[in-house]
């Protein structure tokens, strides 16, 4: 995959993929009407929302795996659990060094030579171990975000969002010492300031009624409990983060793979979490009197049939958004990903001021030129690496040559 192709498909994840999941997500934490027009009620089964798009999502990656997979692939091949042992080829002219991994191979190697024991942080059950890690971060976050819906409105979730990079760049810190170049932290720093400057400052804040608009969100301490879930939220996300990059970085496995296998646990642990009769537990069982949140969920989809569209649109373009996102994932990383979906709203803002001629405040314009900044530091960096590379890569050929 080329620079350009590969820099248009993150786009086209951004839109097909992100968009689509922040608009289903929205519309399925409204109230709906009940059947006997009586009133109206949210839905409070986020861990049924969660199995049913975890369970499609894992098909849809089972799919893909199999449509993609070579004719000489075995099935526990194409599923990422086992690897085809790579052939050595032949050195000529001793071993040419690129980006710095001929040392660590030949170390490797020797390693090998004098210990035979097998190294277990590459082995399958260490892979697995990561998946279902990965899988009880989010089973336990999904149910934070939809809570904090219920006290704090949609802007606000938003503007909580913006600042998801901090998180992410946090966890890869501190639960994996992965160090970063300074210019990240730059980078991140202006990506995210800019984000809330530019939410702050937008009107969607301004007048209208919230999405929390429910008994919940007028309780004096409101605001606190709706922040801490979403300071949940963000924490969780950015230890899923950073526990997918870790496995990117230890295992040779495709997004696809990944995409399959942690929705695969997601699918067992929040099904299981819906059939068993556990009493009141606060955001991530919701429902009351020993009551399974199944049994909840589906008494509610039958008095508010209006929610099966909503829930269907949740459920189809996590599914297939999900597809998009993991493939980001494998070749940028969670970063590059966060940053896509932080500027997604950005981005859609400005293009709509040129089209549909909207106005921007100067908050809003302040906001688009500090992230601009920092998309520009990232930008200029990468150029400077990539020019050294070309450099050496001409200096590595000239030396060949010359021999």
């Amino acid at each position: 995959m080329g620079h350009i192709p590969r820099t248009a498909y993150v786009f086209e994840v951004q839109i097909s993929g992100i968009h689509e999941l922040t608009v289903s997500s929205l519309a399925v934490s409204v109230p709906f009407e009940r059947l006997d027009g009586t009133g109206s009620d949210k839905f409070k089964s986020p861990l049924f929302m969660g199995t049913c798009q975890s369970a499609l999502s894992s098909l849809s990656a089972l799919i893909y795996i199999l449509i993609r997979r070579k004719p000489t692939d075995t099935l526990s091949q194409a599923i990422g659990l086992e690897h085809k042992e790579a052939v050595a080829k032949p050195q000529i002219n001793g071993s040419a060094v690129q980006n710095g991994h001929a040392s660590e191979h030949k170390k490797t190697a020797e390693h090998h030579h004098h210990h035979d024991k097998p190294d277990t942080r590459y082995s399958v059950q260490a892979l697995l171990l990561r998946y279902f890690q990965c899988s009880v971060f989010i089973t336990c976050a999904a149910p934070f975000g939809f809570a904090a819906l219920s006290y704090i409105s949609y802007p606000a979730m938003v503007l909580g969002k913006s600042c998801k990079l901090v998180p992410v760049m946090i966890m890869n810190v501190l639960l994996y010492r992965r160090k970063f170049a300074p210019h990240k932290y730059l980078v991140v720093f202006m990506v995210t300031t800019g984000i809330t400057i530019f939410m702050g400052f937008g009107g969607e804040k301004k007048g209208g009624k919230s999405h929390s608009n429910n008994n919940l969100s007028q309780t004096p301490y409101a605001n606190l409990i709706g922040i801490t879930y979403l300071l949940i939220n963000l924490a969780l996300d950015g230890a899923t983060n950073s526990t997918q990059d870790e496995i990117f970085s230890r295992h040779k496995v495709t997004g696809q793979q990944m995409m399959l296998w942690i929705n695969l646990f997601c699918t067992g642990i929040s099904t299981l979490l819906s059939v068993l009769p556990l009493p009141y537990i606060p955001v991530i069982h919701p429902s009351s009197g020993g009551q399974t949140e199944l049994a909840t969920a589906l008494a509610f989809v039958r008095s508010h049939p209006s929610i099966v569209v909503p829930l269907a649109q949740f459920v189809l373009t996590g599914a297939l958004g999900q597809l998009f996102i993991f493939e980001t994932l494998q070749h940028f990383g969670s970063l590059t990903l966060v940053t896509i979906t932080l500027t997604r709203k950005l981005f859609t803002m400005l293009l709509s001021v040129i089209v549909y001629k909207h106005k921007l405040s100067s908050g809003q314009w302040l906001g688009a030129a500090v992230v601009f900044a920092g998309i520009s530091v990232e930008a200029f960096v990468k150029r400077k690496d990539v020019h050294a590379k070309k450099v050496i890569q001409e200096k590595e050929k000239a030396k060949l040559k010359s021999l």
